[in-house]
């Protein structure tokens, strides 16, 4: 009876401990998609370019598609200008490897001189590579 105590609540506290390890990860995520909204606005070409990945897919909510280069040479030449990103809402699901972030959030600036303020749904999906994690793809989609 003592053996199968013992096993049981070892399964708790790994269950637990997973979990807990689960909530880490996600609170992760987030805090770096935070992070790069930040980095969007305040230009910091350099980490927005090291949390790209080479094959980024990144679908505005007009459907415009750009590749990691272009949003980088974008922001270098100013002709994407985030001026105001404010998320309202966001989660994040961790697959293994994988990440994906669902938020909400107005998002403001100028778009080759022409200004824009926009309510977005985004989806980010995240990768980890090379022990840390990196943006794979992101599309968004005006809310209404």
């Amino acid at each position: 009876m003592k053996k199968s105590s013992f096993l049981l609540t070892i399964l708790v506290h790994l269950s637990v401990w997973s979990t807990a390890q689960s909530i880490s990860t996600e609170q992760i995520i987030l805090n770096l998609s935070k992070k790069k909204f930040d980095w969007m606005v305040i230009k910091n070409i350099d980490s927005l370019k090291n949390v790209l990945d080479d094959r980024l897919k990144y679908v505005h909510s007009n459907g415009w598609t750009q590749s990691k280069q272009e949003v980088v040479d974008d922001f270098m030449s100013g002709k994407l200008d985030y001026q105001k990103i404010e998320i309202t809402e966001a989660s994040a699901r961790i697959y293994d490897n994988t990440a994906i972030v669902i938020g909400k959030g107005k998002f403001s600036g100028q778009v080759s001189k022409n200004p824009f303020a926009l309510d977005l749904l985004y989806t980010e999906v995240y990768i980890r590579k090379i022990g840390r994690w990196i943006l794979a793809s992101r599309q968004s989609s005006k809310l209404l």
